[in-house]
């Protein structure tokens, strides 16, 4: 079986079977193992997939995920970055808005990141999800977080247009990634998180629905991610038409699980840097115990980190969060 049609029905499986599945925002703590600078890796395609590769052979995790880096997109459009050793590109200036076009697929390094994905779907036996930014939150890099907000509340037509603009490159741009057999895509749009459910609709979701119905299909599964304050969101943000939700860790999670259909999958919510990052081993492993133990009514819930894990993690925590999650299983099986 291909390994995106795979993912789907690990997905469906493991609601049914009532084992809770473990896929963590972990990409980025690769580059420890390896000793390579954040800089070089942010570069190159190849220097991912290996920090990919080596951390799953240290984890043993089931679904893999790329790096989550939300500069890529708008550095493709134009805007400059700033590099770093530790971390992700930066975004350090903007466009202004009758400058923005529609950049190819390809540019910059939107190249790198779709050879890491031809590299993790060819060369992995697990399902790997790509990644990418969502239009409300790239429209933000590209014009300034307060000038976009202000735009929406006082000239909603050139947000729109600066919106579609976005769109039609991530709609391209997800295609692309599906076509490198990939099993799937976690679309980012954290700066939905701060719109009402009403301007969330408008000036996200919309636009989000045009970019999910060019590239979701039964072997490719599209999961939107929102790290903000969701529980008022949540309906809105389902007829996305997201095969699946991820959240972060600012919300009570049972609070969201309440409102999705049984079989509808939610991801989230351990905290990645307070507890994933900063803690020790055991405060990782009650706080995952925690997680599944506040979640058990809800096999729709699939464990993971509310964000992207921090380069800077100990990799005894990414193990000790899988292993709590399998003592869980096997303490609960049916």
């Amino acid at each position: 079986m291909h390994t995106s049609s795979r993912f789907v029905s690990l997905l469906a499986s493991a609601i049914q079977s009532r084992r809770r599945l473990a896929i963590p925002l972990a990409a980025a703590p690769g580059m420890q193992l390896l000793k390579l600078p954040a800089d070089d890796v942010h570069r190159s395609g190849q220097l991912q997939f290996e920090c990919i590769r080596t951390l799953a052979m240290q984890t043993g995790a089931e679904v893999l995920v790329t790096f989550m880096d939300l500069s890529v997109e708008a550095e493709a459009f134009g805007c400059a970055i700033r590099h770093s050793d530790t971390g992700n590109p930066e975004i350090v200036g903007t466009i202004a808005p009758e400058r923005l076009a529609t950049p190819a697929v390809g540019t910059a390094r939107t190249g790198e990141a779709l050879r890491c994905a031809e590299l993790c779907a060819k060369q992995l036996t697990q399902p790997v999800l790509g990644g990418l930014i969502g239009p409300f939150s790239l429209a933000c890099l590209l014009t300034g977080m307060s000038e976009m907000m202000m735009m929406a509340a006082v000239e909603p037509n050139q947000a729109h247009a600066i919106l579609q603009i976005a769109a039609d490159f991530l709609r391209q741009y997800l295609l692309a990634l599906r076509q490198t057999g990939l099993a799937g895509a976690i679309i980012a749009e954290p700066s939905a998180g701060l719109l009402s459910p009403e301007m969330c609709r408008d000036f996200s979701v919309h636009y989000l629905r045009q970019i999910i119905a060019s590239a979701k299909s039964d072997d490719f599964a599209v999961i939107l991610h929102n790290c903000g304050k969701t529980e008022k969101q949540v309906p809105v943000l389902l007829s996305s038409g997201a095969d699946a939700l991820h959240v972060g860790n600012a919300v009570d999670i049972r609070q969201i699980l309440a409102q999705v259909p049984p079989g509808f999958p939610i991801l989230g919510n351990l905290d990645p840097v307070g507890v994933l990052c900063d803690s020790a081993e055991g405060t990782v492993r009650a706080a995952v115990r925690d997680l599944l133990q506040t979640t058990a009514a809800y096999p729709n819930h699939i464990v993971s980190s509310g964000c992207d894990i921090p380069a800077q993690t100990p990799i005894a925590n990414i193990k000790a969060f899988f292993a709590a999650v399998q003592d869980y299983n096997q303490e609960n099986q049916p």
